[in-house]
């Protein structure tokens, strides 16, 4: 990244710098415009269609439908929505703790946790809220069909995406134990 002075987005932040309190503060602007975002498509989804409708979009690739999904991504849990209320807990309280461990200074990191903690919010809120997550994009293709998903779920993807790509091509910024 040749060019790109030490202020980049992309240059690594020391611990309780200006500059990671700046980054963090506009990720978690850009996490909570998320959540918002989630939020409000969902009240939009619940209002404009009667549950399992469906209408075309882009056909024949994808559709807006709106299902409830009593589980977590594939269904799976299907019907146990506490228990999944308290996996999000977990993982928001040990991302919380562990926050500058797992980013390193990473900016990146930083932005892939907070996008991941902002869906895990989004489909927690329904959870509590609604009894279900709400689920309306569609990408289908004749009889195949990917899982109804919303956008919580593409920040929690998007999110672990991001973070998977920057630890394997970002070298680990703790200290190396000597044995």
């Amino acid at each position: 990244m040749a060019g790109l002075g030490s202020h980049s987005l992309f240059c690594p932040f020391e611990p309780g710098s200006r500059r990671e309190r700046l980054h963090t503060g506009f990720f978690l602007m850009i996490a909570g415009g998320l959540l918002l975002l989630d939020q409000a498509t969902k009240i939009v989804v619940e209002q404009s269609f009667r549950l399992h409708e469906s209408r075309e979009v882009l056909a024949p690739f994808f559709s807006l439908t709106y299902v409830r999904n009593y589980g977590a991504a594939w269904s799976l849990f299907n019907g146990h929505g506490w228990f999944l209320l308290l996996i999000a807990a977990v993982v928001t309280v040990a991302a919380l703790r562990y926050f500058r461990y797992l980013t390193e200074g990473y900016p990146e990191r930083c932005f892939a946790i907070l996008i991941i903690l902002s869906g895990v919010a989004g489909n927690s809120i329904d959870r509590i809220w609604r009894g279900a997550v709400v689920d309306f994009f569609d990408v289908h293709y004749g009889a195949w069909h990917w899982p109804v998903f919303n956008i919580a779920d593409i920040a929690i993807c998007t999110g672990v995406g991001l973070f998977l790509l920057s630890t394997l091509l970002r070298p680990s910024r703790s200290p190396e134990k000597e044995e």
